[in-house]
């Protein structure tokens, strides 16, 4: 699995609340949380997020546990998240939605092209390139389904 899309540079410690604020959450709507993913942060932000790689300082999704950003994030066409750390519990239910998310200490600019080999630990922006940790197979399996729900029912 490959994850291409164009930069989209973010700071550290990017909260679960700043990517889908709680008044959205009285809707199951996916779509919904998609329009108003970042909204405090920049509220023309979600029609940008379409294709893009978000490149995210350290510690990003801490806060609540809310599986809705992900969700947000990957609804809005997200194509994967990269950060030199995350929030433990937003890691996983990226990877549980099959949001992509590689721990990596990059730098960026917006719009750069990023180029991201989750198997390999490879990560390319514009004509730098950053090694980091492989995503385990059994990530990799789970990111492939499309997510874990979609994992297990292919295992049944």
């Amino acid at each position: 699995m490959i994850i291409e899309g164009h930069a989209l540079c973010l700071g550290p410690d990017i909260d679960t609340d700043v990517i889908i604020a709680g008044r959205y959450l009285r809707t199951r709507d996916r779509s919904e949380w998609a329009r108003h993913a970042f909204e405090d942060l920049d509220p023309t932000l979600s029609s940008r997020l379409e294709g893009t790689v978000i490149l995210a300082g350290k510690n990003f999704g801490c806060g609540s546990s809310r599986e809705q950003a992900a969700i947000a994030l990957k609804e809005a066409g997200v194509r994967g998240v990269i950060a030199p750390s995350f929030a433990r519990i937003f890691y996983r239910n990226a990877i549980n939605v099959g949001l992509p998310v590689i721990e990596c200490e990059c730098t960026c600019s917006d719009g750069e092209m990023v180029r991201a080999d989750p198997a390999a630990g490879k990560v390319a922006i514009g004509d730098r390139s950053y090694l980091t940790r492989p995503l385990s197979p059994r990530m990799r399996e789970i990111l492939s389904a499309g997510g874990l729900v979609s994992y297990w029912r292919g295992r049944r």
